[in-house]
């Protein structure tokens, strides 16, 4: 073979090796793609900058808020406990209650000893009820009007309707005796939706990377008997369990039992049903909601320097009231793309941002791992993914997408929104990092080998 024949034949041969390089180079090429997750070419969401955003999207409504002072909840007790119907009085005169003869030595009056949880002191006398008009009924005498009354104030107005209806002598130095055996109660119903949701329990379902699970919001529902005087708001928690948890809104609704507020009550729904009825425009959406105005709301934090607006007759309680403490049903978001998909709580006392959410998914600006659990950050994947999207409802089933650029991110807070219920966040490469790994891949699977061949 002469030299031009030689010639051709490397030249086959090395165009030959070349065409093996490129088809190898497609094929890595297409494997990396595919293991990669390459949502940025072929998946990409269209988003708005966050350093776009109006302020309003960088500023949170609770990391400022302070606790109320609790002793709002309660109303101030009287300096002494006035009677009223449905008091038991222990009630002893002389000779006629118990009735004895004038040579009879007289019977001791009975003593009653409270209840483990009650406050009274132990009482002396027969039990007499005051009724529903607010009265009492003693032998040898007329209904006795003792509503309003103190213990003392009772007992000289019993000696004086028996001294004026001459049964009792107005120069004997005898004083009938007046108790309370047992106070007055109100009924009322504490419904509580945040006893459900154990916080021990989210916390371990966080700590092993999976989002939370819907939890049961039905509530328990308690019917609390207060005493006269102790029927306020902050009575009502403190049999219940004390103030509201973390999975409970930080506000208190109480719902009037008289026949006034649910009529108004009925009337908001109705009105509200008129103004969806007459919602004809295709192109507009049905206006929201508004708040009851008849069901009392009372927060439980306030900005610094904010007084309640809680006047004293607001937290009394009155027969058939109800106390409700709503969960946070819905105050979660979601995750996906490169982040652990999941449902995970948003913190109810403090603003979480886009860093702190990713944090709480469990992963890092600079760490990042698939919901599979493999690593990005390895031999081939060393550029980490500087993409996260915030996909955020609107009115009428609408949605914004923010772009939050990690890189920036970390280094300014202002470029960090704030997350808000119901907000999805997708991680995803952007092309050039996207570009580059495969770069660093291609090189390790496949360079290095021709470097020793």
């Amino acid at each position: 073979m002469n030299r031009s024949g030689l010639h051709a034949t490397a030249l086959a041969a090395k165009r030959s090796e070349q065409a093996r390089g490129i088809t190898t180079a497609l094929l890595l090429l297409a494997v990396t793609v595919t293991s990669s997750g390459c949502t940025a070419l072929t998946q990409p969401i269209d988003g708005i900058p966050s350093d776009r955003l109006p302020p309003q999207f960088f500023q949170g409504e609770k990391n400022n808020l302070v606790p109320i002072d609790i002793s709002l909840l309660a109303q101030e007790p009287p300096r002494q406990y006035t009677l009223g119907a449905g008091d038991v009085l222990g009630v002893t005169v002389d000779s006629i209650l118990p009735s004895t003869l004038p040579d009879q030595v007289p019977e001791p009056p009975p003593v009653h000893f409270p209840e483990q949880e009650d406050t009274l002191p132990p009482s002396t006398g027969f039990p007499i009820t005051v009724i529903d008009d607010g009265t009492i009924s003693l032998p040898l005498l007329d209904p006795i009007k003792v509503e309003g009354l103190t213990t003392d104030q009772a007992r000289d107005l019993i000696r004086r309707k028996y001294v004026e209806a001459n049964i009792l002598p107005e120069d004997r130095k005898i004083s009938p005796l007046v108790t309370v055996i047992k106070k007055r109660q109100i009924n009322v119903i504490v419904v509580r939706q945040d006893q459900q949701v154990s916080n021990v329990i989210l916390e371990q379902v966080n700590r092993s990377g999976r989002g939370v699970t819907a939890a049961d919001q039905s509530g328990e529902s308690t019917v609390v008997k207060l005493d006269a005087f102790e029927n306020d708001i902050l009575h009502a928690l403190s049999e219940t369990g004390g103030m509201p948890g973390t999975s409970a809104k930080n506000q208190i609704k109480i719902l009037r039992s008289e026949n006034k507020s649910r009529e108004e009550r009925r009337r908001f729904v109705e009105q509200y049903a008129q103004t969806i009825a007459t919602h004809v425009d295709p192109c507009s959406c049905p206006p929201p909601m508004p708040e009851d105005p008849s069901i009392l709301k009372i927060p439980l934090r306030l900005p610094p320097g904010v007084w309640p607006s809680i006047r004293p007759q607001d937290v009394i309680l009155e027969e058939g009231d109800v106390v409700l403490i709503e969960s946070r049903e819905n105050e979660f978001f979601y995750t996906g793309g490169l982040l652990p998909g999941g449902q995970w709580p948003i913190p109810r006392d403090y603003d979480l941002d886009a860093l702190g959410a990713m944090a709480i998914a469990g992963a890092g600006v600079s760490s990042i791992q698939r919901s599979s659990g493999g690593s990005l950050v390895g031999n081939t994947q060393l550029i980490p993914p500087g993409n996260l999207f915030i996909l955020r409802k609107t009115p009428c089933n609408g949605q914004i997408a923010i772009q939050v650029d990690l890189t920036k991110a970390v280094n300014n807070p202002s470029l960090r929104p704030i997350v808000q219920p119901g907000d999805t966040l997708i991680l995803q490469y952007k092309p050039c990092e996207e570009a580059i790994n495969f770069g660093i891949g291609a090189f390790f699977t496949f360079g290095i080998r021709e470097l020793f061949n």
